[in-house]
């Protein structure tokens, strides 16, 4: 981890990537995707320009994807489940170097939740108390023994 002056944890990019058209994946679109060591922040627009950010700590799922057109010119998709209030599901679509941008973000969230040393209860909401946990997991709805 950097450190800075202060002993601060200092911010900096790990990978960019643009939305791309479908067809031949060229990138005339307006819409930037960044991931940092702290965050993923999604610019959009041309003339009215558009930020969200997303703290990694925040995200609690992410799925890849490639349809045929994409397979044919190297793209894929990323779908990202957050806790986001502005964006709690969005799908990053037509990225050329797709499967890289996913592990990346996928060991960037690991890494800043390392970091800040955060419990999975913390980030989804999971009750400290043991007994709301031990009471779903005994119950077996078809008495089948699993």
């Amino acid at each position: 981890m950097a450190s800075g002056k202060n002993g601060s944890y200092e911010q900096h990019t790990i990978m960019e990537e643009r939305k791309r058209w479908l067809l031949f994946g060229l990138p005339f679109t307006f819409t930037k995707y960044t991931l940092t060591n702290k965050k993923l922040v999604i610019n959009e627009g041309l003339f009215v320009t558009h930020e969200n950010e997303i703290l990694l700590y925040r995200i609690l799922d992410m799925s890849y994807s490639r349809s045929l057109i994409q397979k044919m010119f190297g793209m894929g998709s990323i779908k990202v489940d957050s806790q986001d209030v502005s964006s709690p599901v969005f799908t990053m679509k037509n990225i050329k170097h797709s499967k890289e941008l996913k592990e990346a973000l996928s060991e960037a969230v690991e890494n800043e939740k390392l970091r800040l040393s955060i419990r999975r209860g913390e980030v989804i909401g999971v009750h400290d108390s043991q007994s709301d946990f031990d009471d779903d997991i005994n119950t077996d709805s078809f008495n089948d023994g699993f």
